[in-house]
């Protein structure tokens, strides 16, 4: 389904399991080329060495590459289930404040998962992250794996995320 920016944002920000986790999406921008995350750190996410809960950091990363591809394949006219095939995550500091991310697609991103949709119906490819905390010091790397396949005529599309 095709949706504005500021109705995911919202959709998002009030999805049950992120927003338990505090994990609040600042925005989507540029026809969904990017997007910022910001995820704060409360009672209901902090471990016992009082930084962010580490399976809250993981869970802050999954959605992101999945919804902004999603959005702009559909714009492009593509018939697609996009989803997080695999990921990674390497912590390097403890999140003892407030974390952000932005993840951006580039045009370049765009056009190889456009050419692989219309030459072998599937795409699939790893993208970084970095998590970094107010004073943007790097507190996690995070490799995802998107998967985006085109749909043929026939199959009933069904949200994967």
């Amino acid at each position: 389904m095709i949706i504005s920016q500021n109705t995911l944002k919202w959709v998002m920000r009030l999805y049950p399991p992120l927003f338990f986790q505090r994990i609040w999406v600042q925005k989507f921008e540029n026809e969904f080329r990017s997007c910022t995350v910001k995820l704060s750190k409360s009672f209901l996410n902090k471990n016992y060495n009082g930084s962010i809960f580490g399976g809250t950091i993981y869970a802050a990363t999954d959605p992101f590459y999945a919804l902004l591809f999603d959005q702009l394949m559909q714009r492009r006219g593509f018939k697609v289930r996009v989803w997080l095939k695999s990921a990674s995550i390497q912590y390097l500091k403890p999140g003892r404040s407030n974390l952000y991310f932005t993840i951006k697609v580039t045009d370049e991103m765009i056009a190889e998962a456009e050419e692989a949709l219309k030459t072998i119906g599937k795409f699939v490819k790893a993208y970084p992250m970095e998590i970094t905390d107010k004073n943007g010091e790097l507190c996690a790397t995070v490799m995802n794996e998107v998967y985006i396949r085109n749909l043929h005529q026939g199959e009933t599309p069904r949200v994967a995320y």
